[in-house]
């Protein structure tokens, strides 16, 4: 089940110049300095978001996301969008920056429900925190793990999504996956013009897939 947006036109980068990091909203650009194992002195350039939440302490969550239905294997929830640093759609789960005074608990449930239109019905786990590229940035993140009821589909139809809550300049894409063929279809998706799927889905689809087809009697 695939939700099609309506576009005027194919997203297009009209430029790229530097950015004076006391013009950056979101990021800054740092130089650190440190003495590695063997004494010797060396530095590292970080980018570092200027939006952490200090009640959280994390920067953002993701939300991996079980959709049940009554007359429907279960599924999951994955999100469509362009994403201007790569000059790509991304596939991904569902997430968001985690607001001051949010827990990561709070931030998965309000931002599936701004994203998908679909209302938690139960937070199954929230991850340690995780780093999330740590060659680059110091950014990090947690995982959410969540259960969504959804309506019994009426036979072979396809379900209506519900509306979603976007912020603008959102543009969000939504398809639901049986999460027997997330692996296969993430493989697809890959292997399409312009598109990328994000490694945190991969890597989870691949550890579902390995332990289906692995020999090692885990």
């Amino acid at each position: 089940m695939t939700q099609t947006l309506h576009k005027k036109q194919e997203p297009t980068i009209t430029s790229v110049t530097d950015l004076p990091t006391s013009e950056a909203k979101w990021v800054t650009l740092q130089k650190i300095e440190y003495t590695d194992q063997t004494g010797k002195a060396r530095t590292w350039e970080v980018a570092s978001r200027k939006t952490r939440s200090a009640k959280a302490g994390v920067d953002a969550v993701a939300i991996g996301n079980i959709l049940l239905s009554p007359n429907r294997a279960p599924s999951t929830l994955l999100v469509i969008q362009y994403r201007p640093p790569l000059d790509a759609y991304t596939v991904e789960w569902p997430a968001g920056l985690i607001d001051e005074n949010e827990t990561a608990e709070d931030a998965a449930v309000r931002e599936f429900k701004e994203e998908t239109g679909y209302e938690v019905t139960k937070v199954l786990s929230v991850s340690p925190v995780q780093a999330a590229d740590p060659g680059l940035s110091n950014a990090n993140m947690q995982m959410a793990m969540v259960e969504v009821e959804v309506p019994e589909l009426e036979g072979e139809g396809e379900q209506v999504l519900p509306e979603q809550r976007l912020e603008d300049g959102e543009h969000i894409e939504r398809v639901v996956i049986p999460l027997g063929e997330l692996y296969e279809k993430l493989v697809e998706y890959s292997k399409r013009e312009r598109f990328i799927v994000a490694a945190k889905l991969f890597h989870f689809a691949a550890g579902m897939d390995f332990m289906k087809t692995q020999k090692y009697g885990l």
